[in-house]
């Protein structure tokens, strides 16, 4: 059996069992937990869960009796076996083991099962039918029930709420231990997750958020474990430490990786792909009117002029266009703020037209009308991405609808 850092070892002669779901439990030091909670979890697989399964407890670096009472487990119970690292570390441990599993579908749980066990089955099932790549247990989404002290619900909103602000990700709770992902996605974004202890989850989920992945959560009933090891405010810096790195990474343009065809196809979100066609129309109807009203107005007007005003007629069209086809938001609810939301949008793109004219000016000071026609046609299709960008992300974001 190798036990060294990057290599991990079954420590059962059984052969593995092929398309099947593998479930993962870490532990550092869980001897007084451990046999209680594989021996419910081992029930309940075997009673309830309609899926081939296996149990693998992943033990790293345990200086207590923890390795002896999973290999007993192993040696008792059908459909469970155990992996050891001589490294201590939560991330490493979920690193290695999916990485080594040769099942369809990588779980893992904590070691006292906090989560109630009837959400399995709706955790696995969105990955093992095609719909989602990831799947997470949510204690903040609407239908879960969660039983915990007022400290550590306070530090989970606050950092999921940090996560959503900054990254804009869509999930809502990235520290549940309650987990699943396709063994195929796990292999290509693992090599990506740079994190090995408590941040390793976080940093996994914005980068398949990043990579427009499907995470799919699911409301869980949880109970806080009072004999909890983990420590609130060490893995609080940590876990601000993790979001400052992967958020440089992501800026400098690291947060992609290299998907398979099939899930590269998939990346672009349903709603988005509905979206794309209106705005594109409305976007072209838009920019030929400004550029007619541009060549107009430039007859008796500076290019700054005629570029202000040419905008200032477009934008209203624009946005009512906009807000009823492409958003599909009708009546009058919201509709000043999105409209005042809607001219700050228009005043980036304002200032990109505008900078393409001093620059084209600086340049070129003999330029004329048809320069000037081409600059701001050409600035006008990046004012317009930017503005897609922003009226989707900002003013018509779903979460403010």
């Amino acid at each position: 059996m190798q036990s060294l850092t990057g290599a991990v070892a079954p420590r059962t002669s059984k052969p593995p069992a092929l398309n099947l779901v593998e479930v993962m439990i870490p532990v550092y030091n869980e001897e007084a937990v451990l046999e209680k909670s594989v021996r419910r979890l081992h029930t309940y697989l075997t009673d309830r869960y309609p899926y081939e399964w296996r149990i693998t407890i992943v033990d790293n670096a345990s200086t207590d009796r923890t390795l002896i009472v999973a290999d007993r487990l192993a040696e008792e119970l059908p459909r469970v076996q155990v992996r050891h690292l001589d490294v201590k570390g939560r991330g490493l441990a979920l690193r290695e083991a999916w990485s080594a599993s040769d099942a369809d579908i990588v779980c893992y749980m904590d070691v006292d099962l906090s989560t109630d066990l009837d959400a399995f089955l709706p955790l696995t099932a969105p990955l093992l039918s095609g719909h989602s790549e990831i799947a997470i247990g949510s204690r903040l989404r609407r239908g879960a029930r969660v039983v915990r002290g007022p400290k550590r619900e306070i530090i989970s909103r606050c950092y999921n709420s940090l996560l959503r602000v900054f990254f804009r990700s869509s999930f809502r709770d990235a520290q549940c231990g309650f987990k699943a992902m396709r063994s195929d996605v796990a292999r290509i974004l693992l090599p990506a997750v740079r994190n090995d202890n408590w941040f390793f989850d976080t940093e996994l989920l914005l980068l398949a958020d990043r990579n427009r992945l499907r995470i799919h959560e699911v409301p869980v009933d949880w109970v806080d474990d009072p004999d909890s090891r983990v420590d609130v405010v060490a893995t609080a810096l940590e876990d601000l430490r993790g979001m400052w790195g992967v958020g440089l990474r992501i800026l400098a343009g690291r947060g992609r990786v290299e998907l398979p065809a099939e899930l590269a196809s998939a990346r672009l979100p349903a709603r988005m792909r509905a979206q794309l066609g209106p705005f594109a129309i409305i976007g072209t109807i838009s920019t030929l009117s400004y550029v007619v009203l541009y060549a107009l107005l430039r007859a008796v007007l500076s290019a700054f002029d005629a570029n202000l005003l040419a905008l200032c007629v477009t934008v209203v069209g624009n946005t009512w266009a906009n807000r009823r086809f492409t958003f599909r938001r009708t009546g009058r609810q919201r509709w000043a703020r999105q409209f005042v939301e809607s001219a700050m949008v228009f005043g980036v793109g304002l200032i990109i037209s505008s900078a393409a004219l001093a620059i084209l000016h600086l340049l070129w000071q003999t330029s004329g009308v048809l320069s000037e026609i081409v600059t701001v046609l050409a600035s006008g299709v990046l004012a317009t991405i930017v503005r897609f960008m922003l009226l989707r992300a900002w003013v018509f974001h779903p979460d403010r609808g």
